[in-house]
Order: C-alpha cells, then sequence, then structure tokens
C-alpha cells in the first residue's frame, strides 16, 4: 500500500469519526466542537491540493512508505 492511499483512508476515517461525534444526531456523540477537527482535516486535504505539503505524506515517507504526493 502506498502512502497516497494511506493518506485517503486515514483524512476519511478521521472526518466520519469526527461527525460522528460531533454531529448531535449521532448514537456517538460527545460535542459538536469535534465537527473543528473536520474543518482542520478538510483544509489540511485543500491546501495539500495546491502545495503538495501534506504532514501525514512526510510522517509516512520518514517511515518508509513510497508513492507519496511528492
Amino acid at each position: 500500500m502506498n502512502a497516497e492511499r494511506i493518506v485517503r483512508i486515514i483524512a476519511g476515517f478521521f472526518i466520519l469519526l469526527s461527525l460522528s461525534l460531533g454531529v448531535a444526531g449521532s448514537p456517538l456523540f460527545v460535542s459538536q466542537y469535534f465537527l473543528w477537527f473536520t474543518v482542520f482535516v478538510g483544509l489540511n486535504l485543500f491546501q495539500s491540493g495546491f502545495t503538495k505539503i501534506c504532514p501525514l505524506n512526510n510522517i509516512l515517507a520518514k517511515l518508509g512508505f513510497k508513492g507519496g504526493f511528492c
């Protein structure tokens, strides 16, 4: 599995998790402030599309995964 796929999987998981913890209708609801984490992940994905700078991709590259965005 390459770094790009791992980044997409983890980003998708974080978005789903933060939505399930932040939306009042969810059975896992904790606080609406978890929605700020969704915003953070979305903004990070948005900026990485333009700048090709992704912190998770840099971490995965240091761990030896290949095929990242850069």
